[in-house]
């Protein structure tokens, strides 16, 4: 037998010093599978493995939706808190229109009020600033929150009962309005000052005219700008007649009445209807009104205790002849002795210190804080319906058949 090694029979690969066969030298062969390489036992900690030759990476995760979060939670729960809102205001509207149509209670008359510090000189005395501005008259403004005439009488009783409000500082910007608001202000500002004996002085902004000038009258110091607009002391009543459009369109009015004036001052009456006893009772009236006003003048300008012990200033002798319904300036009212100093507003908080003997205070204001009856409100349609014809001109904001307070540019 012959012992020689076929080298077709042996199954050892020959190495080559590089790492490869022999076989795949030679290229007749195919080439053997080449084993991975081997992983040293001494690689530093931390440092990661190498890769593995001819390994498949592994496919990376598909991408996940982005999730609501909590931002998409908060948005939905503020969309769900407003609309809840407006269906609790809605219904809370609904309700009081309710409770008016049916003569319920509709509404709390007191009036909340909270404390506002305007600015803190030091010490615990206070000086409350009441705003008064725009058109003064009574009942409720808009939405049902309380007109001026309200307002003024609930920040007095708070001034009142605050032991450390040693003043009040009234600023008037209105050019006036109904007479019976404006006497309302005008009769709880001087009850106020007898009751507790603490000045209450008027600082006069851009307009204090007519009412205006009547809430004004009763304060114990009167500041005004030498350009504030003032005066007009008087009463208006205001009206329309449109018997001459009605004839016009072809319509005529027809009026049962139970006396021969029920229908004074009513806009559809021709003028040969008009009787002369009318004219003269209306013009009595607002002479008798006027008279009043003149009164209140006299009363609050030449009070004897104003006079001698604050050294205001006393009407002229012949202040008659400037209450015809002229406007005036600060300047000029400051000469025919219709106020006492010129200034601006810290000339009367610096006036108002001095009446109630201090040197530093707290400046205060009341305001009323939000409530959601006042949103509830905003819902409620009050006015009663009417037919509105727009002619083009512009009507002064005053109601026909009411004695006004007022300073009316343009009228006649």
């Amino acid at each position: 037998m012959d012992n020689t090694t076929n080298p077709a029979h042996d199954q050892t690969p020959q190495t080559s010093p590089n790492g490869q066969s022999a076989a795949g030298q030679s290229g007749n062969s195919p080439a053997a599978p080449t084993p991975a390489p081997p992983v040293p036992h001494d690689r530093p900690q931390g440092q990661p493995a190498p890769p593995v030759l001819g390994a498949v990476p592994p496919k990376a995760a598909p991408p996940r939706p982005p999730s609501g979060g909590w931002g998409w939670k908060v948005l939905s729960l503020v969309l769900l808190l407003v609309l809840l809102s407006i269906a609790v205001a809605s219904v809370g509207g609904w309700a009081i229109g309710l409770m008016q149509s049916t003569g319920g209670p509709t509404r709390d008359t007191s009036v909340r009020l909270e404390e506002v510090v305007m600015e803190d000189q030091g010490g615990r005395d206070k000086v409350a600033v009441i705003d008064i501005e725009g058109i003064i008259f009574g009942g409720l403004l808009g939405g049902g929150s309380s007109g001026p005439v309200e307002m003024v009488r609930e920040q007095l009783k708070r001034a009142e009962s605050d032991h450390a409000v040693k003043a009040v500082l009234l600023r008037i910007d209105s050019p006036g309005g109904e007479v019976l608001a404006s006497d309302e202000i005008n009769r709880s500002l001087a009850g106020f000052q007898q009751r507790t004996g603490k000045p209450v002085v008027a600082s006069m902004g851009s307009v204090a005219a007519s009412g205006g000038y009547y809430v004004a009258a009763p304060c114990r110091w009167i500041v005004a700008n030498p350009l504030t607009i003032t005066g007009s002391i008087g009463v208006i009543m205001h009206g329309y007649n449109y018997r001459g459009l009605m004839n016009k369109v072809g319509v005529r009015p027809e009026v049962y009445k139970s006396g021969r004036f029920k229908d004074m001052l009513s806009g559809d009456k021709a003028d040969e209807e008009i009787l002369p006893e009318e004219r003269e009772m209306v013009q009595s009236l607002v002479d008798t009104t006027f008279r009043r006003f003149k009164e209140v003048v006299a009363e609050g300008r030449q009070s004897s205790y104003r006079l001698s012990e604050d050294g205001g200033r006393a009407l002229v002798d012949n202040w008659e002849d400037y209450v015809d319904g002229r406007v005036f300036s600060g300047r000029q009212a400051h000469d025919w002795g219709f106020v006492d100093e010129l200034g601006n507003f810290e000339t009367a908080l610096d006036r108002a210190k001095t009446l109630a003997q201090i040197d530093r205070a707290r400046i205060i204001r009341y305001e009323q804080p939000f409530e959601l009856g006042n949103l509830f409100r905003l819902f409620v349609r009050t006015e009663t319906p009417a037919i509105q014809v727009d002619l083009g001109i512009e009507f002064p904001p005053i109601q026909a058949g009411r004695l006004y307070f007022l300073f009316l540019p343009g009228s006649r």
